[in-house]
């Protein structure tokens, strides 16, 4: 069993040869024992495949060969181990374990989601099934499972999240007027994305405004001062706490409702509905129920703004059931989708796209600034209760996610949906 990435102080005496607390990080602290014969057949596959794309590669002792951001993997036993056993799980779990560095971190895995589908020979994909898991039943976003998974990320720390962040606390996509863009730059970005979601929504004066997804309460914040009543509602209650005291602070806790809810269970009905970068959270189990809360909690003649981070349909049809580093470690119970799937989705609830702009560049350079703060102030962590282990996982998120978008793997868009009926046809 994995255990949450939940905060853990380092135990003398406890660590395995990773560094890693076993019982906090089990997965990481000893490599598996992969089935029999996966462990060779991984270090033929992706030493063949590395070594032909433009990296630097050194493996333990041997010289290094090739050009571009390097892989240098220190431990191969173990770091073939994990791959033959777990496959990119594996490899993500190898570099929390201190078994492989890179000079260029986002680098590399830029070259390699780029090219992630020629890293295994065509006759061997149709056996990708024995080299993957399928995702756990237990982080199904049920009521109560969708409040477990946004406890293991969201819930975390505030203090974590504001080591990286900029003051206004936005963790979704920023939209910038000029690259490369500057730290310095990110908060009016933040408050451009913003504004134009509110823009596509027609928040203003004496409007009613839902926001599914609160985060910490920059959106409900915006809105409020442009004179809406917000109602906002998130499964964390960290980020109800901060949401609500930085509303009181600005003077607006009269024009807002921060409520600890499920989406399911909102009520009534509102002018304009909102929600950046939720979708992800939801899975798509419950796409169909998403998009019905939607279309249940806009007024007739309403508009719905979304934020969504989407994939290509095809990759997202392959690791919709497969458990992924990115889900057992970081967002359990997720899955990015495609803007297949969200037309689609949004037409069966009687929905329907008529603004579609994509940002896929802007959110690369918003992760890009995060990961640098993180990365000055990552010796911040270990007084807010974080270990070694936790610190690289997070290294390798941001710059998974970041590469990501550099490789054009992900984008995300900003859609406007209406009613796909007159509104005077719905009671």
């Amino acid at each position: 069993m994995t255990l949450s990435p939940t905060r853990t102080a380092a135990v003398p005496g406890s660590s395995s040869a990773s560094g890693a607390d076993p019982e906090a990080w089990p997965d990481v602290a000893r490599p598996p024992a992969a089935p029999f014969g996966h462990a060779a057949v991984a270090r033929r596959l992706v030493r063949r495949a590395v070594t032909a794309l433009p990296l630097r590669c050194r493996f333990g002792a041997e010289p290094a060969l090739g050009t571009g951001p390097s892989l240098t993997v220190h431990d191969p036993d173990a770091f073939f181990r994990r791959i033959g056993a777990q496959g990119l799980i594996g490899f993500g779990e190898s570099y929390m374990a201190g078994e492989w560095e890179s000079d260029d971190l986002t680098g590399l895995l830029t070259v390699l989601a780029a090219h992630v589908d020629d890293l295994m020979p065509v006759p061997l994909r149709r056996l990708r099934g024995a080299w993957v898991q399928r995702r756990p039943e237990a982080e199904l976003n049920s009521r109560t499972g969708a409040r477990e998974n946004v406890r293991r990320h969201y819930d975390l720390s505030n203090e974590l999240f504001a080591l990286f962040l900029d003051e206004t606390l936005s963790y979704s996509c920023a939209v910038f007027t000029s690259f490369p863009a500057r730290r310095t730059s990110l908060p009016a970005a933040q408050h451009r994305k913003i504004d134009r979601l509110l823009d596509l929504a027609r928040v203003g004066p004496g409007r009613s405004l839902l926001e599914l997804g609160t985060g910490w309460g920059e959106l409900a914040l915006r809105a409020a001062a442009r004179g809406a009543r917000v109602t906002t509602v998130t499964l964390s209650a960290e980020q109800q706490h901060l949401a609500r005291r930085r509303i009181a602070e600005a003077g607006l806790a009269h024009r807002v409702d921060v409520e600890l809810r499920d989406y399911r269970d909102v009520e009534g009905r509102y002018d304009a509905v909102v929600s950046v970068e939720m979708i992800e959270a939801v899975g798509r189990d419950f796409w169909p129920t998403y998009f019905a809360a939607l279309r249940d909690a806009v007024a007739p003649g309403g508009r719905i703004a979304l934020q969504s981070i989407t994939m290509g349909h095809e990759r997202m049809l392959r690791t919709a059931r497969t458990h992924t580093w990115i889900g057992k470690y970081v967002f359990p119970g997720g899955l990015v989708p495609s803007r297949e799937a969200i037309e689609a989705h949004a037409g069966g609830a009687g929905l329907r796209i008529v603004s579609d702009q994509g940002y896929g560049d802007h959110y690369a350079q918003t992760l890009r600034l995060w990961r640098e703060r993180f990365e000055e102030r990552a010796q911040e962590l270990a007084a807010l209760g974080f270990d070694a282990t936790f610190r690289r996982m997070w290294e390798f998120y941001l710059a998974y996610s970041e590469a990501g978008f550099r490789s054009r793997c992900l984008d995300v868009r900003q859609l406007l949906l209406t009613e796909d009926v007159p509104p005077g046809a719905r009671p």
